[in-house]
């Protein structure tokens, strides 16, 4: 056996945290103890403990943060504690050998300090970084750089200089590791998420989902107020002056859902547009095997024009075309499977999706381009191979 992975996660619960999860299963797969810490879902993942295939899961109790970054602070702050505490608890009934940080928030480096001081230094140290956060900063609360903007680039640069192998979800991700992380090269790897492919599965259409119109189209994916689900809404607004015959599902949930719900309503959208919250796989299964074509509209901001979304993945799992905001790693990902608006242009937007609603051969080619992607180059298989070489650097069988 290699030796015992811990892996904390704070943003979801996990086996809901997809990422995170086919990771656990992967060094599982690969001869690993895994372990996992993380906070309870709300209405799954909700045991205190649980094993799931293999894979021992300890949950803390959390509350998400509401308003502004006050509350985050709150958070992060009781996700540390409980993090602090289930950890030191798995490490004294056996050691670990890696711990594994998910961010955000770059605060876990504090769980790894305490591992390595438990341990003699032996713990090392693999940093996941799912996102930017001084950017994310950036994108949901201040569009200058203040003086928490520097203190969130502190914790994510003492983040790098704990980690012993950073891993990153893409290209643009790596590169900010290896420049302002100061992250040897050898010692950077980038591992891109991506769908499991058994989970998203073509399931008989439901027209009856559409409502009574000829085309179905979908957002899937967190309501964030970074996340541009209010462009995506202003863009049918504009796309329900030129024709009527789409119904719009939107799949998710987050701190700006109601916000945009009460926005779709001042629209005049409430007769076009279905809010699901969050879905679960059959759920998401049935839509967007439905659905024609995928709504993409993260707006250009710092997080976004860097980051490899979800969405755009699982879209192109299903075979779906999509129209997006043009993004640089939005591109990356989706190549020819999305058509690409000017960044920010809800015109342009509703146009190219009206174009694409009056082209079912070109939706059709791009679906098929979508999914070839994900089952080949973009496929977990590569991201594994990844992940793997990662952490044989670290193997203590291999020290």
């Amino acid at each position: 056996m290699p030796g015992r992975a811990l892996i904390l996660v704070e943003n979801l619960s996990v086996p809901f945290d997809r990422r995170v999860w086919q990771e656990a299963t992967t060094l599982r797969d690969h001869g690993w103890d895994v372990e996992v810490i993380c906070p309870r879902g709300t209405a799954r993942d909700t045991e205190r403990e649980a094993t799931v295939d293999g894979v021992r899961i300890h949950r803390y109790p959390l509350q998400a943060a509401s308003g502004g970054p006050q509350g985050y602070l709150k958070e992060y702050s009781a996700a540390l504690f409980h993090s602090v505490r289930l950890a030191r608890a798995v490490h004294r009934r056996a050691p670990v050998d890696v711990v594994h940080l998910c961010n955000p928030p770059d605060l876990l480096f504090v769980v790894a300090l305490v591992l390595k001081v438990l341990s003699g230094g032996r713990t090392k140290v693999v940093f996941d970084q799912h996102d930017l956060v001084p950017e994310l900063y950036l994108s949901r609360f201040r569009p200058k750089r203040d003086a928490l903007y520097w203190a969130l680039r502190l914790t994510e640069f003492l983040t790098y200089r704990t980690a012993d192998v950073v891993i990153s979800t893409n290209e643009s991700y790596r590169s900010k590791a290896v420049g302002r992380g100061r992250v040897r090269g050898d010692r950077a790897f980038t591992v891109r998420s991506a769908p499991a492919l058994d989970r998203f599965k073509q399931v008989p259409p439901e027209p009856e989902l559409a409502r009574g119109k000829e085309h179905l189209l979908v957002y899937l994916g967190v309501m964030g107020p970074q996340d541009g689900v209010d462009y995506a809404v202003r863009a049918l607004a504009r796309l329900g002056e030129r024709r009527d015959d789409w119904h719009a599902a939107f799949l998710g949930g987050g701190d700006a859902f109601d916000d945009v719900v009460d926005l779709a309503h001042r629209l005049g959208l409430d007769d076009r547009v279905t809010f699901t919250g969050m879905a679960d796989t059959p759920d998401v299964q049935r839509y967007l095997s439905t659905a024609c074509l995928g709504l993409a509209p993260d707006p250009l901001n710092p997080l976004s024009d860097l980051s490899t979304m979800n969405k755009i993945m699982e879209y192109m799992a299903m075979g779906l075309p999509m129209v997006s905001f043009d993004l640089t790693e939005g591109r990356v990902s989706a190549g020819d499977a999305a058509l690409y608006a000017r960044p920010n242009d809800v015109d342009e937007y509703a146009s190219l999706v009206s174009d694409l609603l009056d082209d079912p051969v070109r939706r059709k080619q791009m679906g098929e381009v979508g999914r070839a992607r994900v089952a080949g180059a973009l496929s977990w298989s590569h991201s594994q191979s990844s992940l793997l070489a990662a952490y044989a650097t670290v193997d203590p069988a291999r020290r």
